[in-house]
């Protein structure tokens, strides 16, 4: 079984890793088609100076071989050619020249300065035989001798005289270049690679300045509250690109700042108003429930569309009370007042609630998955225990009857969450994106679910906001201030937790989660 294996090349990722990537590609481009192009003119200008030096024999070479006398010059013993022995040629030629004489298309014997027995195969005299005589120079690789650059011409007797000079001289001179070229080129790149590394680092500086300000005002809670943005990015010359951006980017700067004090500014008003009329309003309000129990305790016969009327009344009257105190609370907590911090055993507070739960509504069947020790936490008991309640009158009041609530507690050990948190903040990293600081301590979560008929997906991020009801998607007994799971983000989120929603048909999730204290 064969695995293959395939590598992928990733292209960088950053600004400064590309144009240094890119300076270099263009580079080894250019180094490249320089050493491409010298070898190439270098090898052309050898090539024509071998063909000036076999112009200039005109096959005199090849024509000594014409008028060769075996008298004069008998072989020795070792059967040597008089004319291209191994000691070298006697007529001035360079070792290596090749002469051959081509009578009626069949090429002869021939003669090679510097060798004993320059007999050729019949492929290359077949070769040598099909070199025109057009005193050209002529390429030809012959399977003993390497490469050779041939001219032939025409003798007064009608044969072709061939001359060769071998080109190994002129391809060890290009390779020599371009191991040369190849080592002065990868100095270059690297040399250039350091220095625009450096140059590239230098020049995004102010792109950098600009990042880390983008970086500042990205981790701001600019949610709510009043929010101070970080410093402007320092004036570059507009001229530049990187200039541009920085003084679009202060002016944008500008422009949130404004907004966000506007919004604070607004909120405030809101806050001042809710408070100021939560105050005003429990006074007329506990004077009016005062005056319709008083009417309701007369003995006197009352008509009774009267006592109607007064229980009507009695009863708006203390929805209209509660609905005061919710927005109090709500505006208490977001102006920060502290709340108390106590021991609080969320194991008992939910088996309380889970049991007042039981008695309001007897059509749902009510469970509990409990840890066998007590989860504690820190906070106000009182407020936590109106999260509880107000999760449990959440489910009663938006579900039908029949339908199975249960309400769950767990506690994590603080090296669990570290454990946890560790991974996320490297799991972060490895993406580029910024890892919150831990806890540092252990939590407790606290979940309601529910199988009922779940809250619409548009829905699901509104759920906490005031006012906010799923009347569509969830049937009600009764109706609701709508202010219930906003006091529940509200008072977790003062106690330094936080409470989100999973929804769809059949089950609904809302997850509580804590500091918790260890456990006793």
């Amino acid at each position: 079984m064969r695995v293959k294996v395939r590598m992928r090349v990733r292209p960088p990722r950053t600004l400064r890793a590309r144009l240094v990537a890119g300076t270099l590609v263009l580079l080894v481009l250019a180094c490249a088609a320089a050493g491409a192009a010298s070898s190439l003119l270098l090898e052309r200008f050898m090539v024509d100076q071998v063909d000036q030096q076999l112009g200039m024999q005109a096959g005199r070479y090849a024509a000594s071989l014409e008028h060769e006398e075996r008298e004069e010059h008998p072989r020795g013993d070792a059967g040597r050619s008089p004319f291209g022995d191994e000691r070298g040629d006697t007529r001035g030629q360079a070792p290596g020249t090749l002469g051959v004489r081509v009578v009626n298309g069949r090429a002869g014997t021939p003669a090679v300065v510097g060798q004993a027995d320059p007999s050729l195969p019949a492929a290359d005299e077949r070769a040598l035989a099909s070199v025109p005589p057009d005193g050209a120079g002529h390429t030809l690789a012959l399977s003993r001798l390497g490469r050779y650059r041939l001219m032939a011409v025409r003798s007064s007797g009608g044969a072709v005289l061939l001359t060769g000079l071998p080109l190994a001289d002129v391809h060890t001179t290009v390779r020599r270049l371009q191991l040369a070229e190849i080592a002065v080129f990868a100095v270059i790149v690297l040399v250039t690679g350091v220095a625009g590394a450096v140059w590239v680092r230098l020049s995004l500086r102010p792109l950098d300045r600009v990042a880390a300000t983008a970086r500042r005002v990205a981790r701001l809670p600019l949610s709510d509250g009043e929010v101070a943005l970080p410093d402007r990015v320092p004036d570059e010359d507009p001229r530049t690109e990187i200039g541009q951006v920085g003084q679009a980017f202060n002016r944008m700067l500008g422009h949130v700042g404004q907004a966000l004090a506007h919004r604070h500014a607004s909120e405030e008003r809101m806050r001042t108003f809710a408070a100021d009329a939560s105050h005003e309003l429990r006074t007329p309000l506990a004077t009016v429930r005062a005056h319709v129990q008083l009417a309701r305790r007369d003995p006197a016969e009352v008509p009774p569309n009267v006592r109607h009327a007064l229980e009507r009344a009695d009863a708006e009257s203390s929805r209209m009370g509660t609905l005061v105190d919710d927005l109090l609370l709500l505006t208490r907590l977001d102006a920060g007042r502290p709340l108390a911090r106590k021991e609080v055993d969320l194991t008992r507070m939910a088996i309380d609630a889970t049991g007042d739960a039981r008695v309001y509504a007897p059509g749902h069947r009510w469970r509990l998955d409990l840890p066998e020790e007590p989860v504690l936490v820190p906070g106000d008991p009182d407020r936590l225990h109106q999260v509880v309640v107000n999760l449990l009158s959440n489910a009663r009041a938006h579900t039908p009857p029949g339908t199975t609530v249960t309400v769950a507690l767990r506690e994590e050990a603080a090296r669990e969450v570290a454990a946890r948190e560790e991974a996320l903040r490297e799991s972060a990293a490895r993406e580029g994106k910024p890892g919150g600081p831990g806890s540092g301590s252990g939590r407790a979560e606290l979940t309601v679910t529910d199988d009922g008929p779940g809250i619409p997906a548009d829905l699901q991020g509104e759920v906490f906001e005031r006012f906010v009801r799923a009347d569509k998607a969830r049937s009600r007994a009764s109706g609701g201030s709508g202010l219930g799971l906003a006091i529940v983000r509200a008072v977790v989120a003062a106690h330094g937790g936080t409470v989100d929603v999973e929804s769809r048909p059949g089950r609904t999730v809302f997850r509580v989660i804590l500091p918790s204290l260890p456990s006793a």
